[in-house]
């Protein structure tokens, strides 16, 4: 196998449930040498989140932790923090989500860290940042979603502020985290500076960064952005439409050039010379009626006669998918999406793929998620020497 881009960086993980974890899984993805720290007894919580089979494990778990090693080690413990303080020695990068302030009460927070390790970069993952009159706040990516910006703009007009189904407010944080990061170990190591950094990532923050243009839209015109369904106002045709099989797909018709190729594959060529929908501003303000015509020629068509005519015209559509369709996609699988990895208890399991793709280091899924404290002995006899009677002293004391 080729290199992965992260080979050799090694990354100490103290986060639980999404965020924090699901950056250092993208690590893990593409080479770097992963150690998660659980509490031992209970581990993370996301060992339960979710469906579960054959017992208590759950199958976001085996996603979300794969690729990493996973040991135990109460940080409540002042022994505990000893052994982090003696770990920190041997990493690149430390990944954390807990409430500002919980590495400063335990004396692990950077200061003394950097004290340890200079060139360390610490990943700090929050709902409102380290800094600020609401750093102290309760934060969850759902609060995240919502003060972000993302959930009032997410609906219908007449409805309620609705979520996307995913913990999308995480999701974003967690890249987010691995972008500062690459960006700290390239001023250490490529500027050559030698000297780690913390980098702080609020959840409300990663959200407030897709916002697109909503704030100079306010700022220079007093327009506040609201919900609007399926679609984008001045943006058209550009919807989702039904077929003549009850199924839905989504047509983005439009730029120019575009809209004249969806006109002549519905057999309408002259929509794109009416004056209502000629180009861009005008499809804006005559949306609804646009999005009425295409309707009418969708229902008359089913889904795969849609999308075989509408990808010889070559006009952006598709179906919208449940994970049923996806796994069947052949595109989903020559693109590596649909991967299986293998499970020492419920053998192979269908998983994401990774992304992006790099041609000369693609990195891989090394395993699926690890039982509780399973490289224990691994990790820390290798790189703290401790002996078998050690850890099994420390395990009898609640430590590890």
């Amino acid at each position: 196998m080729r290199p992965a881009p992260l080979t050799g960086l090694k990354v100490l993980e103290l986060g639980t449930l999404i965020a924090g974890p699901f950056a250092t899984r993208l690590m893990a993805d593409f080479g770097a040498d992963v150690v998660k720290i659980e509490p031992p007894n209970d581990g993370d919580p996301m060992r339960l989140w979710g469906t579960a089979v054959k017992g208590q494990r759950s199958l976001w778990w085996t996603v979300q932790s794969r690729g990493k090693k996973c040991i135990t080690l109460n940080l409540r413990d002042p022994r505990g923090q000893q052994i982090l303080k003696d770990l920190v020695k041997h990493f690149d990068i430390v990944v954390e989500n807990f409430r500002p302030g919980t590495l400063e009460k335990w004396n692990l927070g950077y200061q003394e860290l950097s004290r340890i390790n200079p060139g360390l970069i610490l990943v700090r993952v929050s709902g409102f940042g380290q800094t600020g009159p609401g750093k102290d706040r309760a934060g969850f990516g759902s609060v995240a979603e919502a003060m972000g910006g993302i959930r009032y703009v997410t609906g219908y007009p007449d409805r309620p502020p609705v979520r996307v189904g995913v913990a999308l407010g995480d999701a974003v944080a967690a890249m987010f985290g691995v972008i500062g990061a690459m960006y700290a170990v390239y001023h250490r190591d490529v500027v050559g500076t030698g000297v780690g950094q913390v980098v702080d990532v609020a959840l409300y923050e990663a959200v407030f960064a897709l916002m697109e243009s909503i704030l100079p839209e306010y700022d220079k015109t007093g327009q506040i952005r609201e919900r609007s369904g399926t679609i984008l106002p001045g943006l058209a045709p550009s919807n989702t439409y039904e077929t003549a099989d009850g199924k839905w797909i989504v047509i983005g018709g439009n730029a120019d050039t575009v809209f004249r190729r969806l006109a002549q594959a519905m057999g309408q060529t002259e929509l794109a010379e009416d004056e209502r929908f000629r180009d861009h501003l005008a499809r804006g303000r005559h949306q609804e009626v646009l999005d009425n015509i295409i309707s009418e020629w969708t229902r008359r068509h089913t889904e795969n006669e849609l999308l075989t005519i509408l990808d010889a015209a070559g006009v952006p559509a598709g179906p919208i998918y449940s994970v049923a369709d996806m796994v069947r996609d052949s595109h989903f699988i020559a693109r590596q999406m649909i991967v299986e990895v293998d499970d020492k208890e419920w053998g192979p399991v269908k998983m994401p793929g990774l992304v992006p793709k790099l041609s000369e280091s693609p990195g891989g899924i090394r395993w699926s998620g690890p039982d509780l404290g399973a490289h224990n002995a691994e990790v820390y006899s290798t790189l703290l020497g401790l002996s078998a009677e050690e850890l099994r002293q420390l395990a009898a004391d609640g430590v590890v």
